[in-house]
């Protein structure tokens, strides 16, 4: 069965390039809105990236990026006409499902959680259990395939050009560490940490990770990075069970996810399917909490991985 995981895994992706697809479509079509060309190009262009990027050259799929990367940039995206539900009919809706409609996100871990201890593994977990959630909530809610369409291309647009954020900032955890960057972060951190000490070490690894998961974005485009600069030689070098100081190494890293704008769809996108009006009332929840996290990281790690 694990031989047939990458064409599992290219079939969700085609699924997504095509959603996306439609979402340009639709934007197209859409001509109440000022940008709809520069708007339907930069979804057809990722759907195309998505659906057909392993079937194409590299260069292509970079000067794609770097296209949609100029509609950016002019602001030549901007959200269109999407479906929308009145506010009687959303009450409606939530009192006649009531606590049910936490279900299908239950559904969706535990699916994931199940499929993951298979041969499938988990990235293909995540994507069966979307389906399968999926198929539960039209089930739950009486959704027509139309329905989950309009809703799509919603949250796509919701979304916006944020939604490849996280792809891009995976990729440059990659770049960083072919380029050394990690080797440049143990030298300046040599200097500054006297050998042998094992709490400047792990104080170290948990606050580097925190700090450099704020500038990626990603916890685990960090941690690559942060355990070959700090934890390899400050941390396990001294003694540290790698196992237990690389488990705490990467939720540290998570700390910083909390608080940072980079981390696009833990932070942005609630803002965005919310229609918050403060842009970083995510962040500003959760800071006192990262914060107390972190340092229990940092005991932890200190009394647990020596």
């Amino acid at each position: 069965m694990a031989q047939y995981i990458p064409q599992i895994l290219e079939f969700f992706y085609i699924v997504i390039g095509l959603l996306l697809m439609m979402t340009a479509v639709r934007t197209f079509k859409d001509t109440t809105n000022p940008q709809r060309f520069g708007t339907s190009a930069f979804w057809l262009i990722l759907g195309v990236i998505f659906a057909a990027g392993n079937f194409i050259p590299y260069l292509i799929s970079g000067i794609l990026l770097t296209v949609i990367g100029i509609l950016t940039l002019f602001k030549q995206v901007k959200i269109g006409k999407t479906a929308t539900i009145t506010e009687e009919e959303g009450q409606a809706g939530a009192k006649r499902l009531g606590s049910w409609i936490f279900f299908p996100a239950v559904t969706l871990a535990a699916v994931a959680v199940g499929v993951s201890y298979t041969p499938l593994g988990g990235q293909v977990g995540i994507g069966v259990a979307s389906i399968v959630a999926l198929l539960v909530a039209m089930f739950l809610t009486k959704a027509s395939p139309k329905t989950v369409a309009d809703d799509t291309d919603r949250m796509f647009q919701a979304v916006g050009t944020v939604g490849i954020l996280p792809q891009l900032l995976a990729a440059l955890g990659v770049i960083f560490t072919a380029a050394g960057v990690g080797e440049v972060i143990a030298s300046a951190i040599s200097t500054v940490i006297t050998e042998g000490n094992r709490l400047l070490g792990v104080i170290a690894y948990c606050v580097g990770m925190a700090l450099f998961t704020m500038v990626m974005g990603n916890g685990f485009a960090a941690f690559t990075v942060i355990t070959a600069g700090i934890g390899v030689p400050f941390v396990i070098a001294q003694g540290g069970d790698p196992v237990i100081a690389g488990t705490l190494a990467m939720t540290a890293g998570f700390c910083g996810t909390l608080i940072t704008p980079m981390a696009a769809n833990f932070n942005a996108l609630p803002v965005a399917l919310l229609e918050m009006k403060d842009p970083n009332g995510v962040i500003k929840a959760q800071a006192p909490i990262a914060v107390i996290m972190l340092g229990i990281h940092i005991a932890l790690m200190y009394f647990l991985a020596f």
